[in-house]
């Protein structure tokens, strides 16, 4: 064995024997007799060892150079750009490329950029050299030579069509079919260069998982034409990343197309008696309990909206408060909901809330579950915080003639956060004229004029000159006209 193949030998790397011993000779001559082959041959192993990487995963940001083996996963569109002065426009090309340790972007420039988009195909494995760099979507290589290597093998699969589990972040050209799950109204924005911006979001399940998708500009109307319940395809799509969860885009160039065929779509939920408070979870249940929306003003100046739900599984029941647009959505009572992505909080009385803000989802599905708790929805409508609808008289009464209300609570809040206040039942009194004393204890869920107190099953509204907090729990006595408490007497307890 000579002296090449025995270096050649020692050297792990993916490079042909045949390439290595051109390389050994090119270096003889370069260095004019200087070194022998064995030399040569050294100088090339050291070389190779210092670019060689075990995987796109081991590529980071200040190697001066790497050299990898990597399968193409898409190729991007050509793009041309004015170079500060200069008359040729510049062009470049993305390529996604992987390996079975990983997923990067390379980028390749001017001539070898159009070579890219002519010959590049999806599935085609390459040997890239080139120089890593922090982009936009990660860590990226600046191409200096790119060639086929048609004999390499990397196991990875490159895909026509994804599922929400195989998404990562820097993918483009994705294809994925879903379920949609919920959507949402066509939101303006302004820009950096004063132009107006749209954006409107829906989401997407799959048996896999689900994702949010966002429609940017022209095709953020495509939100609204869809509904709960559809099955679509987003075609051309590109992953970002957002509060460190993954988000499925789509530009210009993409589209969100619907599909005539069923797409499953099961939520991993989380059982109403396991929940804790803090945590971000999925929830799952029939609607026992609806109570009015009711609006209120931000700090900001601005309207918000909230309506509450109560939904049961079978270890237990829970309030939900739908927060913004998701106050409007056609939420019954018997309904099946899952809602995802719901922050648990410290509700009233040390009862647990769920809160649907912006990045919930709420979905009516068509059925239950065979497991699902069968919800008594007549019962649970007459007592607890829902026991009165607005302008009626409590649930299964059947008092036509009663003058009872139930108005909004007021008060400041934010969409998406803290405790949500449920719908006020004011009471008569028991003659016209006539004034009922009543001792009341409960929780302030509104103070001001008048306070709002809650005990867990019922509401009352009082008005009375003390100061009262929020979460305070007072006892009030008083007489009782119109509803309302006028307190004579209040005791605070603890």
């Amino acid at each position: 064995m000579g002296a090449i193949e025995e270096v050649y030998e020692d050297l792990d790397t993916d490079v042909e024997f045949e390439e290595f011993e051109a390389a050994v000779e090119d270096k003889v001559e370069q260095m004019g007799g200087l070194a022998d082959e064995e030399t040569a041959a050294m100088l090339i192993a050291h070389e190779l060892r210092d670019e060689e990487v075990e995987g796109v995963a081991d590529v980071a940001p200040g190697m001066n150079d790497v050299k990898f083996l990597a399968k193409v996963m898409s190729v991007g569109d050509l793009r041309t750009f004015e170079r500060d002065g200069e008359d040729e426009d510049g062009k470049v090309v993305n390529v996604d490329v992987a390996d079975e340790t990983g997923r990067i972007r390379i980028t390749m420039w001017d001539d070898m950029a159009e070579d890219a988009v002519e010959s590049l195909e999806t599935g085609q494995t390459l040997r890239v050299a080139g120089r890593p760099k922090d982009g936009y979507n990660g860590i990226e290589v600046d191409v200096d030579k790119v060639e086929p290597a048609p004999d390499a093998e990397v196991d990875v699969e490159a895909r026509d069509t994804y599922r929400v589990e195989d998404l990562a972040l820097g993918l483009s050209d994705v294809n994925l079919k879903g379920r949609i799950l919920s959507t949402d109204s066509v939101r303006t924005f302004d820009r950096d260069d004063g132009s107006e911006g749209r954006v409107a979001n829906l989401t997407l399940g799959d048996p896999t998982g689900r994702i949010r998708v966002t429609l940017w500009d022209e095709k953020a109307d495509v939100a609204t034409e869809f509904e709960a319940g559809q099955s679509a395809e987003v075609v051309d799509g590109y992953v970002r990343e957002r509060d460190g969860t993954l988000e499925l885009h789509v530009g210009n160039r993409g589209a969100v197309d619907e599909l005539d065929e069923e797409i499953e779509y099961v939520p991993d939920t989380r059982a109403v008696d396991s929940l804790e408070i803090g945590e971000t979870v999925d929830i799952a249940g029939g609607v026992i309990e609806t109570d009015p929306k009711r609006t209120f003003d931000r700090d900001d100046g601005s309207e918000g909206q909230v309506r509450n739900v109560r939904v049961k599984d079978d270890t237990g029941d829970i309030r939900v408060a739908l927060w913004g647009d998701k106050a409007d959505l056609d939420v019954d009572l018997a309904d099946y909901v899952v809602f995802t992505d719901v922050e648990i909080q410290d509700g009233w009385q040390d009862d647990l809330e769920a809160s649907a803000g912006w990045q919930s989802t709420v979905s009516v599905m068509d059925d239950a579950p065979e497991d699902a708790a069968d919800t008594d929805t007549e019962a649970a409508q007459s007592t607890g915080l829902g026991a009165f609808e607005a302008g009626g008289s409590p649930a299964g009464t059947g008092d036509s003639e009663s003058d009872s209300t139930a108005s909004g609570v007021g008060g400041t809040a934010s969409d998406g956060g803290g405790s949500a206040a449920a719908a006020v039942a004011e009471r008569p009194g028991e003659a016209d004229g006539e004034a009922e004393t009543e001792t009341f204890t409960g929780t302030v869920v509104q103070a001001g004029s008048p306070v709002v107190l809650d005990d867990g099953s019922e509401t009352r509204s009082v008005e009375t000159d003390e100061s009262l907090r929020l979460g305070e729990k007072v006892t009030v006595s008083g007489p009782l006209a119109d509803g309302t408490i006028t307190a004579e007497d209040v005791e605070r307890s603890g």
